[in-house]
């Protein structure tokens, strides 16, 4: 999976659609990704001590990798994730424009 914690992602399919967001989790055995403020599903919590009112909370839940797409900020661009060598060292490059990602 070429996506990682902490990337600029745009969603591009489903019901979230052209949302721009940040990478939080990644869970690559299911070829899954948390993305802040997508996928928002309503939670029924138990009262507990550490929240003793309990209610009902959003949480944001997984989507597919396939559905997210690397977002390129300087070029205002969704691009697919490459590999280049610079200085002897293997990097994560945007395709469509060639510039590295931090």
């Amino acid at each position: 999976m070429k996506i990682k914690k902490g990337d600029k992602v745009i969603v591009i399919t489903g019901a979230d659609k052209g949302t721009i967001g940040e990478v939080t989790k990644v869970y690559p055995t299911k070829d899954q990704v948390i993305v802040e403020g997508v996928n928002l599903r309503k939670k029924h919590m138990k009262p507990s001590q550490a929240n003793p009112d309990g209610g009902v909370i959003e949480k944001e839940m997984p989507i597919h990798a396939s559905n997210v797409m690397a977002y390129d900020a300087k070029a205002k661009k969704a691009s697919r994730i490459g590999f280049k060598e610079i200085k002897g060292k293997k990097t994560r490059v945007y395709t469509k424009t060639g510039t590295a990602l931090k």
